[in-house]
C-alpha cells in the first residue's frame, strides 16, 4: 500500500500541489468489483482545501488516473454502518450517497480517522459520522482539542516522508550489493534493521566517548528549547491577533454581502416600478378623449382611437408574478374597466343613434328613385362609419357584449331600410315590365309589396291581343294557354330581358358593396373555411345539389365568415322573395322569358361564385336560379303536355302543326338567347324532350287526321322539322335532323305512290296481274297465253287510256294533290315533279313488263315519255 500511496503521489497530486494524507482500496457496494482508491488530500497552497478524490487505475496500462473529486466540506455524513462489529462497508453522503466497500476494516478506520481530523484542523464543519466507533474517534484526540488538531496534522503529514537524493542513492547501492535479488522482502527488511541497530550504536557510542561535546549539545539544546518557547509564545499571541481580524473580516464579508442584496433588491424593485409606470399609466389626454371625446367628428374619433388602443394595451400588459397582489395595481385595473366600460356605453350609444339618422336620411333620398330602376347608394353611410372600424375592433375585443348589441341593432335598422328600398325597386321594375300601372293590375299587382294575385286567364287575353297573324291561326286549333304569351313582340320581350339584367346589376353591387363593409366595420374575416351549414335542394339539372340554409333566423355563428353570411341574410331577406315575385310576373306575362331569366341568372350566379361560392349573393341567387329552372322546366313541359292535347279539325286540311310552329319559334328564340350562354345544357335537355314530343305527336295527329292523308301530314311537318333544324344548325339535334329528312322523304314517295295508282287504275291492276302470274313460276314470254293476260286483253285495257284519257287523269290527280297540301310549306311543285318521275318510271316499267311478256306483239301504250312530260308541265303551268 505505501508503494501505491507512493506512486500516486508523485503521479497525481505532487502535479496538482497536493498532499496525500490517507488512502483506501474501495469498491462500489452491490456491483461488479471494480476496485479503486479513496484518497484525503490537501492543498501545499493557503489557503488549505481539503478534498476526497477517487482514482483509478486506467484500462490501456498500469497507470493510474483521477476519476472524480469531492470537496470535503461538501461531505454531509461518513456512515461507517456498525460501530461494534468489524465490517468494511461505508456510506459517505455528498450531493448524493456513494456506497463503498473498502479492502479491510483498518484501512476503512484508518481513512474515516484522518477525514475527522482533517474535519476538526481545517472546516470545523459539523460532518455526522454515524456508526462510527467513539474509541477510533477518540484515539484521533489524545489530549484536548488544540493538540488533537496539531497533532493529529502532524502525525498525519509525518505518517509520509518523501525520500531525499541522498537516500535514494544509498538504497540504491544497497539494492545492488544484493544484485536486486530480493527474494524474501521480510529477511531484508530484518537485515536492514539490524544494520540500522548496529549504525545506531556506534553512533551513540561515538556520542558518549565526547562527554564534553554532550553537554554542549545538551546547552544548546536547552537554549533552543527556551528560544522554540518564546517563538510558541509569540505565535500565540499572532494566532489571537489574527483570529480577531479574521472574525473582523468575516463580519465585514457578511456586511458587503448584505449590501450587495440589498443593491441587487433595490435595482429589482426599481426595474418593477419602472415597468408598473411604463405600461400600466394611461395619458391625461387619453382618459379625457375616453371620457368626453367627440365621436362625431373626425379628429376626435381619431382621439378616441388612440385613446382606447392605449387603454387596451394597459389593461393586456403581461402581469409578472405577484403584482396582481398589489393594491395600486388592483386599483389602477379598476379604473381601467371603469373608463372601458364607460367609454364603451358611449360608444354604442353614438353608434346606435348613427344607425337610426342612417334610416331617416335614406329615407328622404327614395322618392326620387322611385320613378327611377335605381337603388339608393349607400357608399356615403359606409363611408362614414367605416371611420369607427377600428373602435368596433376594440369594443369587439374588450366588450363582446356590446358589440353583439350593435350588431343586432345594425342589422335590424337596415333590415328595415332595405327592404322598403328594395320593394319600391321591384315595384318600379313591375311596372316597366307591364307598361302602366294600370296593365299591372291585370297580373294582380297591388300594393307596394307587389304579390302576384292575377290569373292565368287575364295573361291569356293579353297574350292573344299581342298575338301575330300566322299565331292567331293556329290559336283556334290549339288551347295554348301559358305557351300563348309566346307571340309577344321581339321587342316586349327584349325589354323584358333589359329590365331583368338591369334588376340583377342594380342588386349585386348593392349586396357586394354591403358585404364588403359588414367585414371591414364589425373585422369579421371574409376568406376562411365554413362548416357544414349546405342543405340538400334540388339541382337544376334535376339531381341534388347543397343549398345554404336562408330561413330568417340566424343560425348560431361558428365561423366569422358564417356570421357575415348570417348577417347579410337578416339584412336582404327581401331580396329572395321579390325576385322569386318578379319572376313570377315575367313568367305570367311570357312562359318563354324563363328562357331570358335562366341565361341572365345563371351568368350572375357564375360571377357570384367565382367571388365566394358561399357568399350570400352567391347563395341567395342561386336559390332564385332553381326557381328559374323549375319554371323554364315547366315551360317546357307545358309545351309537350298541349302536343299532347292538340285537337284537329275534322272539315280542314292539317297543315303545319302548330306546335311544329311553336318548336320553331322556341328554338329559334332560344338560339339567340342562349347563344355563347354558361347554361347550355339545360337547353339541349329540353331540346331532346320537345323534339322527341313533337314526333311523337306529329305521327299521334297523322294516324287521327280523316281530311288529309296520313302521309301528307307526315311529309310536310317533317319537312318543315328538317328545314328549320337545318337552317338553325343545333348541334345536338344531329340525329334528330337526319332522321325528320328520312320521315319525310319516305313520306313523299309513300305519298306520290299512292295517289299515281289512281289515273290508270284499269292499267295498274293488269300489270299487278302479270306479275302475279311471274311470281307464281309462270315463265315472262308463256303469260300472253293466259286467258286473262293475253294480247287482246292487254290492247283493250291500253285503248281505255289514251292520251287524253291520261292528261285528264293527271289533271285531276294535279287537283287533288292541291287540295291535299297546305300553302305555308310550298311543297306541292316538289310532290308534282316527284309523281312525274315516278309516273315515267312506272311507265318504263309497263313497256319493260310487255316487252318481255308480249314479245313481238307490237303492241305498245298510246302515249310517249315525251307526252306524259307534257301533259305535267301544261297542267302545272294551267293551275
Amino acid at each position: 500500500m505505501t508503494a501505491i500511496k507512493h506512486a500516486l503521489q508523485r503521479d497525481i497530486f505532487t502535479p496538482n500541489d497536493e498532499r496525500l494524507l490517507s488512502i483506501v482500496n474501495v469498491c462500489k457496494a452491490g456491483k461488479k468489483k471494480k476496485n479503486c482508491f479513496l484518497c484525503a488530500t490537501v492543498t501545499t497552497e493557503r489557503p488549505v482545501q481539503v478534498k476526497v478524490v477517487k482514482v483509478k487505475k486506467s484500462d490501456k496500462g498500469d497507470f493510474y488516473k483521477r476519476q472524480i473529486a469531492w470537496a470535503l466540506r461538501d461531505l454531509a455524513v461518513v456512515d461507517a454502518k456498525d460501530a461494534i462489529k468489524e465490517n468494511p462497508e461505508f456510506d459517505l453522503h455528498f450531493e448524493k450517497i456513494y456506497k463503498w466497500v473498502a479492502s479491510s476494516t483498518a484501512e476503512k478506520n484508518t481513512f474515516i480517522s484522518c477525514i475527522w481530523k482533517l474535519n476538526q484542523r481545517y472546516l470545523r464543519k459539523k460532518i455526522d459520522f454515524v456508526n462510527v466507533s467513539s474509541q477510533l474517534l477518540e484515539e484521533s484526540v489524545p489530549s484536548g482539542e488544540n493538540q488533537s488538531v496539531t497533532g493529529g496534522d502532524e502525525e498525519a503529514v509525518d505518517e509520509y516522508q518523501e525520500l531525499n537524493a541522498r537516500e535514494e542513492q544509498d538504497i540504491e547501492i544497497m539494492m545492488e550489493g544484493c544484485e536486486y535479488a530480493i527474494a524474501n522482502a521480510e529477511a531484508f527488511a530484518e537485515k536492514l534493521s539490524r544494520e540500522l541497530q548496529v549504525l545506531d550504536g556506534a553512533n551513540i557510542q561515538s556520542i558518549m566517548a565526547s562527554e564534553k561535546q554532550v553537554n554542549i549539545l545538551m546547552k544548546l539544546l536547552d537554549e533552543a528549547l527556551k528560544e522554540v518557547d518564546q517563538i510558541e509564545l509569540k505565535l500565540s499571541s499572532y494566532e489571537e491577533m489574527l483570529q480577531s481580524v479574521k472574525e473582523q473580516m468575516d463580519q465585514i464579508s457578511e456586511s458587503n454581502h448584505l449590501i450587495h442584496l440589498s443593491n441587487t433588491n433595490n435595482v429589482k424593485l426599481l426595474s418593477e416600478i419602472e415597468f408598473l409606470v411604463n405600461h400600466m399609466d394611461l395619458a391625461k389626454g387619453h382618459i379625457k378623449a375616453l371620457q368626453e371625446g367627440d365621436l362625431a367628428s373626425s379628429r376626435g374619433i381619431e382621439a378616441c382611437t388612440n385613446a382606447a388602443d392605449a387603454l387596451l394595451q394597459c389593461m393586456n400588459v403581461a402581469l409578472r408574478p405577484g403584482h396582481d397582489m398589489l393594491l395600486a395595481v388592483k386599483q389602477q385595473q379598476q379604473r381601467f374597466s371603469d373608463l372601458r366600460e364607460h367609454f364603451a356605453r358611449r360608444l354604442a350609444s353614438h353608434l346606435n343613434n348613427v344607425f337610426v339618422q342612417q334610416g331617416h336620411d335614406q329615407s328622404s333620398t327614395l322618392a326620387q328613385h322611385s320613378v327611377e330602376l335605381t337603388l339608393p347608394n349607400h357608399h356615403p353611410f359606409h363611408r362614414d362609419l367605416l371611420r369607427y372600424a377600428k373602435l368596433m375592433e376594440w369594443l369587439k375585443s374588450t366588450d363582446y357584449g356590446k358589440y353583439e348589441g350593435l350588431t343586432k341593432n345594425y342589422m335590424d335598422y337596415l333590415s328595415r331600410l332595405y327592404e322598403r328600398e328594395i320593394k319600391d325597386f321591384f315595384e318600379v321594375a313591375k311596372i316597366k315590365m307591364t307598361g302602366t300601372t294600370k296593365e299591372s293590375k291585370k297580373f294582380g299587382l297591388h300594393g307596394s309589396s307587389g304579390k302576384l294575385t292575377g290569373s292565368t286567364s287575364s295573361l291569356n287575353k293579353l297574350s292573344v291581343q299581342s298575338s301575330g297573324n300566322r299565331r292567331s291561326q293556329s290559336s283556334s286549333l290549339l288551347d295554348m294557354g301559358n305557351m300563348s304569351a309566346s307571340d309577344l313582340d321581339v321587342a316586349d320581350r327584349t325589354k323584358f330581358d333589359k329590365i331583368f339584367e338591369q334588376v340583377l346589376s342594380e342588386l349585386e353591387p348593392l349586396c357586394l358593396a354591403e358585404q364588403d363593409f359588414i367585414s371591414k366595420f364589425f373585422k369579421l374575416q371574409q376568406h376562411q373555411s365554413m362548416p357544414g351549414t349546405m342543405t340538400e335542394a334540388e339541382d337544376l339539372d334535376g339531381g341534388t345539389f347543397s343549398r345554404q340554409h336562408n330561413s330568417g333566423t340566424p343560425l348560431p355563428a361558428s365561423s366569422e365568415k358564417d356570421m357575415i353570411r348570417q348577417m347579410m341574410i337578416k339584412i336582404f331577406r327581401c331580396i329572395e322573395p321579390e325576385l322569386n315575385n318578379l319572376i313570377a310576373l315575367g313568367d305570367k306575362i311570357d312562359s318563354f322569358n324563363s328562357l331570358y331569366m335562366l341565361v341572365k341568372m345563371s351568368h350572375h350566379v357564375w360571377t357570384a361564385q367565382n367571388v365566394d361560392p358561399a357568399s350570400f349573393l352567391s347563395t341567395t341567387l342561386g336559390n332564385v336560379l332553381v326557381t328559374i329552372k323549375r319554371n323554364f322546366d315547366k315551360c317546357i313541359s307545358n309545351q309537350i303536355r298541349q302536343m299532347e292535347e292538340v285537337k284537329i279539325s275534322k272539315k280542314s286540311k292539317v297543315g303545319i302543326l302548330p306546335f311544329v310552329a311553336e318548336f320553331e319559334e322556341f328554338a329559334g328564340l332560344a338560339e339567340s338567347i342562349f347563344k355563347n350562354a354558361e347554361r347550355r345544357g339545360d337547353l339541349d335537355k329540353a331540346y331532346t324532350k320537345l323534339i322527341r314530343g313533337v314526333f311523337v305527336n306529329v305521327e299521334k295527329v297523322a294516324n287521327e287526321s280523316q281530311k288529309t292523308p296520313r302521309d301528307v301530314v307526315m311529309m310536310e311537318n317533317f319537312h318543315h322539322i328538317f328545314a328549320t333544324l337545318y337552317r338553325l344548325k343545333i348541334s345536338c339535334l344531329e340525329t334528330e335532323k337526319k332522321e325528320a329528312k328520312q320521315k319525310y322523304t319516305d313520306h313523299l314517295q309513300s305519298y306520290v305512290i299512292y295517289s299515281l295508282g289512281q289515273p290508270l287504275e284499269k292499267l295498274n291492276h293488269f300489270f299487278e296481274g302479270v306479275e302475279a302470274r311471274v311470281a307464281q313460276g309462270i315463265r315472262e314470254e308463256e303469260v300472253s297465253y293466259q286467258l286473262a293476260f293475253n294480247k287482246q286483253e292487254l290492247r283493250k285495257v291500253i285503248k281505255e287510256y289514251p292520251g287524253k284519257e291520261v292528261k285528264k287523269g293527271l289533271d285531276n290527280l294535279y287537283k287533288k294533290v292541291d287540295k291535299h297540301l297546305c300553302e305555308e310549306e310550298n311543297l306541292l311543285q316538289v310532290v308534282w315533279h316527284s309523281m312525274q318521275d315516278e309516273f315515267i318510271r312506272q311507265y318504263k316499267h309497263f313497256e319493260g313488263l310487255i316487252a318481255r311478256c308480249y314479245p313481238g306483239s307490237g303492241v305498245t301504250m298510246e302515249f310517249t315519255i315525251q307526252d306524259i312530260l307534257d301533259y305535267c308541265s301544261s297542267i302545272a303551268q294551267s293551275h
